[in-house]
């Protein structure tokens, strides 16, 4: 596992408002600290930059683990997941209620991956949506 210096961990959870940039978990209603996550794993060649950073609660970034694609569940294809520096959350997903419906190839696959809309974690989201805690960005 790679340092990433302090200054370039305050970037990333301030650039992400202390929200997973997946699930939009807030990190302050959370067990555990978030992570910042490579979106493009180093083993696959991503840097420790700020380009390939983002913040990702544990249960997001668990999932997740090295992984840059997964298969579409409607075509059966092999897509790249979400990128939250190349994309942007409100065009890849939307919040309905408190499930995540995704909107492109690569965000079926990072719902799926990532079990997004797992029934306890949808239960989780129901109840920070709920309290105003959790709203998507703009």
């Amino acid at each position: 596992m790679t340092h990433v210096p302090a200054a370039l961990r305050r970037l990333v959870h301030e650039r992400a408002g202390g929200s997973c940039e997946y699930c939009l978990a807030p990190e302050a209603t959370a067990l555990f600290v978030h992570e910042v996550d490579h979106v493009v794993a180093e083993k696959h060649g991503g840097a420790t930059t700020e380009d390939n950073l983002a913040l990702a609660c544990a249960a997001c970034n668990l999932h997740k683990g090295s992984d840059i694609g997964s298969i579409d569940p409607v075509t059966g294809e092999l897509v790249p997941l979400f990128h939250p520096r190349r994309e942007r959350w409100s065009d890849a997903f939307q919040l309905a209620g408190a499930s995540i419906v995704a909107r492109t190839a690569a965000a079926r696959a990072t719902v799926r991956l990532l079990q997004l809309n797992r029934t306890d974690r949808v239960a989780e989201r129901a109840v920070l949506v709920a309290a105003r805690l959790l709203r998507p960005p703009r």
